[in-house]
C-alpha cells in the first residue's frame, strides 16, 4: 500500500460538519452548543491568549533571561561537501551558492565549514572559513579568497 492508495472505510473516517442554530432537534439549535449566557456565549466572546482571569498572566510572572545582541553577524554555513555539485574551475560566490540552493537564505555572510570530502579543484569566495575547510579545499588544488 502507497500514500496515494489510503481511503476512508466505507462510512467511516469522514464526519459531516456540526451545523450550529438549526432547531433543538438537531442537538446544536437555539444556543448553538455555546450555553445560555456569558463571555463566551456572545459573538466575539472571549479572553485573549494568555488571558488567566486577572491574575498574573505566567509570561509576566516567569523570570526573563538571556540577551540578544542586535549587533551579532550571522553567518550562512556551508559544509566542504556540499560544493562537489559544481563543475572544476568554478569560482564560487555566496550569490552562486544561493542561485544553485545550496542556501536558502544569504545572512550576514557565508562561513565555510570543513565537513566532509572535497573531490574539486574549485575557487571559493567566502566571508569566513574554517581552519579544516582551508586545508581540504587547498589539498584538493583549490583557492580560498576572503571577501
Amino acid at each position: 500500500m502507497k500514500l496515494h492508495e489510503l481511503r476512508p472505510n466505507k462510512n467511516g473516517g469522514t464526519k459531516n460538519r456540526k451545523r450550529l442554530g438549526r432547531g433543538t432537534a438537531t442537538g446544536q439549535g437555539k444556543t448553538s452548543g455555546r450555553g445560555s449566557n456569558g463571555q463566551n456565549s456572545r459573538s466575539g466572546g472571549g479572553v485573549r491568549p494568555g488571558f488567566e482571569g486577572g491574575q498574573m498572566p505566567i509570561y509576566i510572572r516567569l523570570p526573563k533571561r538571556g540577551f540578544t545582541n542586535v549587533f551579532a553577524t550571522n553567518y550562512s554555513i556551508v559544509n566542504v561537501e556540499d560544493l562537489n555539485r559544481f563543475e572544476e574551475g568554478t569560482e564560487i560566490t555566496p550569490e552562486l551558492l544561493k542561485e544553485s540552493g545550496v542556501l536558502r537564505k544569504l545572512q550576514d555572510g557565508v562561513k565555510i565549514l570543513g565537513n566532509g570530502e572535497l573531490n574539486t579543484k574549485l575557487t571559493i569566495k567566502a566571508h569566513k572559513f574554517s581552519k579544516t575547510a582551508v586545508e581540504k579545499i587547498e589539498a584538493a588544488g583549490g583557492k580560498v579568497e576572503v571577501i
